[in-house]
């Protein structure tokens, strides 16, 4: 039951699929999140897409934030999408970020992928695009 004029707290995975090693960003994007006032699931290093997609179901997620940085998005994104459509959870907004070639950005954008955040990128853009997106979505 929600109370009015209170904001549910949006609940993110924020994951590091893949071999990738380096998490020092996702960490820092989901520390940002979190005191932007979202609820922050960070699922840690060397995540299959099998497991963030068990993990968002699990904790009723509303987005999936990934940060790849190995140059496997192609293959890792793809795979993240499938696995939510067959289990039924296409409903969970999927955003990402790290080393992506601007190429690579409009296929993703095709696939379902909501949002691609590429270096540089400032955690208040992060941030600013979690609430803009959610405040034109309404929530459960």
């Amino acid at each position: 039951m929600s109370t009015p004029g209170v904001t549910p707290r949006i609940r993110i995975v924020v994951a590091k699929p893949g071999l990738d090693g380096h998490d020092r960003g996702a960490k820092i994007v989901a520390r940002a999140l979190r005191d932007a006032g979202h609820e922050v699931i960070y699922t840690g290093l060397h995540q299959t897409p099998e497991q963030i997609v068990e993990t968002a179901i699990q904790e009723d997620a509303d987005l999936i934030g990934l940060s790849v940085l190995s140059g496997a998005h192609m293959t890792l994104f793809r795979r993240l999408v499938e696995l939510l459509a067959e289990r039924d959870a296409s409903d969970i907004v999927v955003f990402g970020g790290g080393i992506i070639p601007e190429e690579d950005i409009p296929v993703l954008e095709e696939i379902g992928i909501a949002k691609v955040f590429t270096p540089g990128a400032t955690t208040g853009e992060i941030t600013g695009w979690v609430a803009a997106h959610f405040a034109e979505q309404p929530q459960a």
